[in-house]
C-alpha cells in the first residue's frame, strides 16, 4: 500500500503548487468575466459582459473566422494525411521519409510564418518574380496570402504541421491493420477504393477523429499565427481577446476574459470527446 502511495506523496508538493496557481488564474479569469474587478471599483457580479459579447457582431465575425480557418485546415490536413498514410503503409517507412515527416512538426510556427511573409506577401519572392517577368505591373496586383480576409495564409501555416502530424498518427494505425482483410475483399470482387472506404476507414476512424480534434483545438486557440499574418478584420478570437486585454480601458478586460472562458470551455469539451475516443482506441485490437 505504501509503495502505491509513494509516487503520489512525492508529487504532492509540486502538484499542490501547480494546481493552486492554475486554480487562482482560472478563478480570477471567471470572476473578471463576470465583471468583478474591485481594483477599478467594479464589484457587481453579473452575466452582462457575456450577453454583450454574444450579441456583438464583431465577436460573431471573429468566432466564424476562427471556426472557419480551424475547420478547413483540420479537415484538409486529415483528408490529405490519411490518404498519404495509406499509401505509405503499403511499404515500410524508411528513416529518411520518417525524418522528412517529422521535420515540419519540429519547426516552430513562427519560422513558418516568417517564410510565408517572405514568399507569399505582396513584397515577397513570388511577387518580385512575377514583376520581373512582367506578369504584373505592380506588387499590389499580386494576391497576398498574408493578412488575407479569408485566412488562406493562416490555413497554409496550419497545414504545414497538420498534414505530417496526421500522416504519422494514421500511419502507425494503418500499418498494423492486417493486409489479409483487404486481400479477402479484393478476392470477393471489391475494388481498392471500396476496400479503403469500407475496411480501412472504419478501422482507422477513431485515430482520424482524434487527430481532427487535436488539430482543430490547437488551431482554434492559436494566437501567434493569426496575430502575425491574420487580417485586421475579422480578427481571430484569441487576437480579439488579446486586443481587449491590453486596452487602456481596464473595463475591456472583462470582454477579454469572456472570450478566454469561451475558448477554454470549448477546449475542455473537445478534451472530453478526445478522451472518449482514446478509450475506444485503447480497446481496439488488430
Amino acid at each position: 500500500m505504501e509503495n502505491k502511495l509513494k509516487p503520489y506523496i512525492l508529487l504532492a508538493p509540486i502538484a499542490i503548487i501547480l494546481i493552486s496557481i492554475m486554480g487562482f488564474g482560472i478563478a480570477n479569469c471567471v470572476m473578471q468575466s463576470l465583471g468583478y474587478m474591485p481594483h477599478i471599483g467594479e464589484e457587481n457580479i453579473s452575466f452582462r459582459f457575456y450577453k454583450e459579447v454574444i450579441r456583438d457582431s464583431i465577436f460573431l465575425e471573429s468566432l466564424i473566422f476562427s471556426l472557419k480557418t480551424s475547420f478547413i485546415s483540420s479537415t484538409v490536413s486529415v483528408f490529405i494525411g490519411v490518404i498519404v498514410a495509406y499509401f505509405l503503409s503499403q511499404e515500410k517507412l524508411s528513416k529518411i521519409k520518417e525524418s522528412l515527416l517529422n521535420l515540419p512538426i519540429i519547426i516552430p510556427h513562427i519560422v513558418v510564418v516568417m517564410l510565408m511573409i517572405t514568399i507569399f506577401s505582396q513584397s515577397g519572392i513570388i511577387s518580385r518574380i512575377l514583376y520581373s517577368l512582367n506578369i504584373i505591373n505592380d506588387s499590389s496586383q499580386f494576391i497576398s496570402l498574408v493578412s488575407d480576409k479569408n485566412g488562406v495564409g493562416i490555413i497554409l501555416v496550419y497545414l504545414w504541421k497538420g498534414i505530417p502530424f496526421t500522416i504519422i498518427t494514421a500511419y502507425n494505425i494503418l500499418k498494423n491493420i492486417s493486409n489479409n482483410l483487404e486481400k479477402v475483399a479484393i478476392n470477393l470482387g471489391a475494388s481498392k477504393l471500396q476496400c479503403f472506404r469500407h475496411i480501412i476507414l472504419p478501422l482507422a476512424s477513431p485515430t482520424i477523429i482524434s487527430s481532427f480534434i487535436i488539430l482543430f483545438a490547437f488551431s482554434f486557440g492559436s494566437f501567434e499565427v493569426p496575430f502575425l499574418i491574420g487580417p485586421t478584420t475579422p480578427k481571430a478570437l484569441s487576437v480579439s481577446a488579446y486586443t481587449s486585454y491590453i486596452s487602456s480601458d481596464l473595463s475591456q478586460r472583462s470582454y477579454a476574459m469572456v472570450i478566454n472562458v469561451i475558448l477554454s470551455s470549448l477546449s475542455f469539451i473537445l478534451l472530453i470527446v478526445y478522451n472518449k475516443i482514446l478509450e475506444k482506441i485503447n480497446k481496439y485490437k488488430i
